[in-house]
């Protein structure tokens, strides 16, 4: 066995203090701090393993999902809203649409007033894209549904009635009592009656939203059918842009919204028109630079020229050709010369002289152009239809 001398000896290697029978004073604190870092690690582990686990609530499931109750319709979308939506192409703004459809507000308001006999006011909501499979989607039932065929651009649109306005207009015009409030809607389908009605009052709308696009071109809408199931009025694809107009009428305290839904391919005849920015605006004719250029032509200087007659020759003798030579023209004096301007010839002329000047004088009219306006016209059409 060792002696206490070697075992003090053992004690100091080891860090062990032999009066207290452990280890040594700072053996022991490097084992208390190996101890806090490893609760630490626990520590920290067990509260990721909390976090992993809370779940989320409505309001951040909302924020992820990009629905927001509280945003309006114009409000950006987010989260995953906005990955779908992303293949919705931002459409160019029509501004002679909007003055087009102000104008019908005007005219539907005294239109309606006319055809109720009572006070309405007709307001615009909103102008905006939307996919046709969309907005189909998102009609409220019941609702009457109206497939319109445009017959100058030989396209359809749609024009939706909401129940409201329809129980609205139907107790107005056949006397019911003035009751404020939104009238109940029954879940029935609509009677024959009601459905003649909604024809007549959707007539009226067209009818004035012919005479609204009377100044930017010439169109008549025609009621193709009236439909309940939006399955049955599906008159594009589900994925193609339309533009669609909310117009709200308001009869007192009643009322309801009619919605107008044009496919870009129906508009598409007069985009050029609607693109204007204000009525009459000319795309590539305009008449006061014509009326200028015109002017500017005729005052500019040409160079014309009196050919007396013209031959082909050998290219040795055109070489060999010396002072004193005599080249044979085979003209006489009476026979009219060719005049032209560069490469166009212009007309014939008799040549003679006035006093040391040689002379011409035209002895018929001008050549007709090549190229006239026609042909300018003709190629900017294949360039719009190629476009």
């Amino acid at each position: 066995m060792a002696g206490p001398g070697e075992q003090d000896k053992l004690s100091d290697e080891w860090g062990l203090d032999p009066a207290s029978g452990g280890a040594s004073a700072p053996a022991k604190a490097a084992e208390d701090d190996m101890g806090a870092e490893w609760a630490a690690m626990l520590e920290a582990d067990s509260v990721e393993a909390g976090a992993a686990d809370r779940v989320l609530n409505q309001d951040e499931i909302d924020s992820l999902l990009g629905f927001d109750p509280n945003a309006g319709g114009g409000a950006e979308l987010t989260g995953v809203q906005a990955l779908i939506n992303s293949a919705l192409v931002s459409y160019e703004r029509l501004p002679m649409l909007e003055i087009v459809f102000d104008r019908l507000v005007r005219l539907a308001t005294t239109s309606l007033r006319n055809f109720t006999s009572d006070n309405v006011e007709v307001a615009l909501d909103s102008i905006s894209s939307v996919r046709f499979g969309d907005y189909l989607n998102s009609i409220p039932l019941p609702a009457i549904l109206s497939v319109i065929k445009a017959e100058e651009w030989e396209n359809y649109g749609l024009l939706t009635v909401d129940s409201s306005l329809i129980y609205s207009m139907i107790d107005v015009l056949l006397g019911g009592r003035r009751v404020g409030g939104q009238i109940r809607v029954e879940g029935r389908p609509y009677t024959t009656i009601e459905m003649a009605l909604a024809r007549r009052m959707i007539e009226v709308i067209l009818e004035d939203t012919h005479r609204a696009f009377e100044p930017v071109t010439e169109v008549n809408f025609r009621v193709e059918r009236l439909e309940t199931n939006p399955r049955f009025a599906a008159i594009s694809r589900p994925a193609n842009a339309a533009i669609l107009i909310e117009l709200r009428i308001e009869m007192d305290d009643r009322g309801g919204k009619i919605e107008i839904l044009l496919p870009y391919a129906t508009i598409e005849p007069i985009r050029e028109q609607l693109l204007q920015m204000y009525m009459g605006e000319k795309f590539g004719r305009d008449p006061i630079w014509e009326g200028h250029l015109a002017t500017e032509i005729f005052a500019a200087d040409v160079e014309v020229d009196a050919i007396l007659h013209e031959m082909d020759l050998p290219l040795s003798r055109v070489l060999s050709m010396q002072p004193g030579d005599t080249v044979m023209f085979d003209r006489t004096p009476s026979d009219p010369i060719g005049l032209r301007c560069g490469n166009i010839d212009l007309t014939e002329a008799i040549m003679g002289h006035i006093g040391n000047h040689v002379s011409v004088r035209v002895s018929r009219p001008l050549n007709a152009p090549k190229v006239t306006m026609a042909a300018f016209e003709a190629i900017d059409e294949n360039k719009q239809e190629g476009r």
